[in-house]
């Protein structure tokens, strides 16, 4: 088997691991637009890490969705992501990969 469908595999396995909660309230997104972006976009800010699709904004914080069950509390965006320090391992473990191949490839030390 290719060592890249492994690590499409692993890399889903990971993700179905990583679940999305308010850090302060434990409440779950349903994949729904609820944030919005001082430029007016609606969107679900999961979906882009936080980061407006329109403007591009970056968003450091993210609100916690009162009308849909949350506390309405503001926490950083990567606390939401539980689950994460798993993924991140298998992202690290990739680049270190694609490094090697390249060092391979122009026979660099």
């Amino acid at each position: 088997q290719d060592p890249r469908d492994e690590q499409d595999e692993q890399d889903a396995q990971d993700k179905q691991d990583m679940k999305i909660t308010c850090p302060k309230c434990a409440w779950e997104p349903d994949g729904g637009a609820y944030w919005g972006c001082t430029c007016g976009h609606i969107w679900n800010t999961f979906e882009t890490a936080g980061r407006c699709p329109a403007c591009g904004k970056q968003w450091k914080d993210t609100q916690c969705i009162a009308w849909r069950g949350g506390c309405n509390r503001m926490s950083p965006h990567i606390d939401w992501y539980k689950g994460l320090d798993k993924w991140l391992e298998g992202e690290l473990k990739s680049i270190k990969i694609r490094i090697e191949r390249v060092k391979n490839l122009f026979k660099i030390r």
